[in-house]
């Protein structure tokens, strides 16, 4: 029986091991963060949404050095903890095994809190979008910082992040759902007796059931019923309402100096006062010549008038009569 059993033992060691392989072999990549937590953007989470061009794992890392290296300015160097000695539990015996379970769970769950870093890299579920989860950190604030920083020195830090927007909500991506989860999220901004002009930039990547128009429509109206004094201002509003959705995830925040800071993108902002107007120049120049383009295109191709035909046979029939006669 023994040595029947062993084989059966080392089996079901063998199956557990393969499992746990091919869990791992499916986590996603870009964690770069350490310790446990969610592996991809969900409901509930705050953090940063960072679009680059193509370099998605280089951007990763540019995100990492770039955060960090203000997230230690803001809020003082990580510290990083780990209880996991406290965690182990009382030494009372528990008969319900279910709840014995549930404790062991809950205190895996509550160690892997402890472990999580300030930044932490998770799949966002769309190309060229890198999401990076925050805790206790406030992304506006971050965010704002590090622009105003880079809009004051002109020094560029990062080469393949393009746009770099702060996430303080998340909620499921339908309408009845964003419209409910608004109606708090705005509050601080919103209500009375605060008030602001505002605009709202509304991007959906993967999703095809949401509308644009009827989502900025039904959030704006919520912005009005929080304060009517809250009014629309599309060329420089005091705040701007970002909404970016992902599949079923709807992230939303509210920035200020959406203009200012060449909507939130890190390589324009950098652009010093002659470059802006040297691309403005050349813009303008391209535009002058496209247009010249299609002007002497039309003249080609404008139609002979009917007079100007018949005018051109008369002159050529006298030339054909003396051509006979000669």
């Amino acid at each position: 029986m023994a040595a029947s059993e062993q084989p059966a033992a080392a089996m079901k060691r063998r199956h557990k091991a393969q499992y746990v392989s091919g869990q791992q072999a499916k986590r996603p990549r870009g964690g770069g963060g350490g310790g446990g937590g969610p592996r991809q953007l969900e409901l509930g989470m705050q953090g940063i949404l960072i679009t680059c061009n193509m370099n998605e794992r280089k951007c990763v890392g540019e995100a990492y050095s770039l955060l960090n290296e203000y997230g230690d300015l803001l809020y003082g160097p990580e510290k990083f903890t780990n209880q996991d000695d406290r965690l182990s539990g009382s030494e009372e015996e528990e008969d319900d095994v279910e709840a014995a379970l549930k404790k062991e769970v809950d205190q895996i769950r509550t160690s892997n809190e402890q472990k999580l870093r300030r930044f932490q890299s998770v799949e966002s579920g769309a190309n060229n979008v890198v999401f990076i989860r925050t805790l206790g950190v406030e992304p506006e604030k971050l965010v704002h910082h590090i622009l105003m920083d880079l809009h004051t020195t002109k020094k560029k830090k990062t080469r393949v992040i393009l746009r770099m927007l702060p996430i303080s909500g998340t909620c499921k991506a339908f309408m009845e759902d964003m419209k409910k989860y608004s109606e708090t999220f705005f509050e601080p901004w919103f209500k009375a007796p605060n008030k602001g002009t505002f605009q709202i930039v509304y991007k959906a990547r993967n999703n095809s059931h949401m509308s644009r128009e009827e989502v900025i429509k039904e959030l704006a109206g919520i912005v009005g019923s929080l304060n009517p004094e809250n009014k629309v201002d599309l060329n420089n509003p005091q705040y701007t309402i970002v909404v970016e959705i992902i599949k079923n995830v709807c992230c939303l925040s509210v920035v200020k100096d959406y203009v200012l800071f060449r909507k939130y993108n890190l390589q324009e902002v950098v652009k010093s006062n002659k470059e802006e107007l040297g691309q403005q120049n050349l813009l303008s120049a391209s535009q002058g010549e496209k247009l010249e383009e299609i002007k002497l295109a039309e003249e080609d191709t404008k139609e002979v008038k009917p007079e100007d035909k018949n005018q051109g046979e008369e002159e050529a029939k006298p030339n054909e009569s003396n051509n006979q006669q000669a």
